[in-house]
C-alpha cells in the first residue's frame, strides 16, 4: 500500500487579531462557555493584506482544564476595500496550568500550547472570490490582548 502525499500548503497571511477580556458564562451542563470580543487587528501577507474589523467574537467551549474548542467569526477588510468573512475553528491544548494562565489573560510561551485551526472564507468580491473555494489551516498563538494566526491555503 502506498502512502499518499500530503497536500501542499501556501502561506496566505498572518492575522493579528486584537481581543478584549472574555465574557465568562461559567460551567454549564454543555461545558464551560466564554465569548471573547474581537476589537480589530491586521492582516499581513504576500497576497492578502488588510484590517480585521471590530465586532467579531470567538465563542469558546472549555471541554477540560487542558482542552478548549474555539469558534471565531469576524470580518476582514482588504487593502483594496473588499470584505471577507472569516470562520476559524480551532483546538487549543496544553497543560492545565498553562491553559489556566491563558484563561486568566496571562502570557504563556506559544511553544507550550498546541493551537491549530481550520479557516473558511466567504466574500462577494470578484477579485477575492477564489477564497470561497479553498480550505485553509493555521497555527495560532494566544497573547494577553491578541491572537496571532499564520494562515496557509491547502492546495
Amino acid at each position: 500500500m502506498r502512502t499518499p502525499a500530503p497536500p501542499p500548503l501556501e502561506f496566505l497571511a498572518e492575522l493579528s487579531v486584537n481581543v478584549q477580556a472574555p465574557i465568562d458564562a461559567g460551567p454549564a451542563p454543555t461545558g464551560h462557555r466564554r465569548i471573547v470580543p474581537i476589537t480589530g487587528g491586521t492582516v499581513t501577507g504576500p497576497s492578502l493584506t488588510g484590517t480585521v474589523l471590530p465586532g467579531g467574537a470567538d465563542f469558546q467551549l472549555l471541554h477540560s482544564p487542558e482542552l478548549t474548542e474555539l469558534d471565531a467569526r469576524y470580518m476582514v477588510e482588504t487593502s483594496d476595500g473588499a470584505l471577507i468573512h472569516v470562520h476559524n475553528s480551532a483546538l487549543r491544548h496544553g497543560s492545565a496550568a498553562d491553559i489556566a494562565r491563558l484563561n486568566r489573560g496571562e502570557a504563556v510561551d506559544p511553544a507550550a500550547v498546541y493551537f491549530r485551526c481550520s479557516l473558511r472564507f466567504s466574500t462577494a468580491s470578484n477579485e477575492w472570490s477564489w477564497l470561497n473555494h479553498v480550505v485553509a489551516v493555521g497555527t495560532g498563538e494566544r497573547y494577553p490582548d491578541a491572537v496571532r494566526i499564520a494562515v496557509f491555503i491547502v492546495r
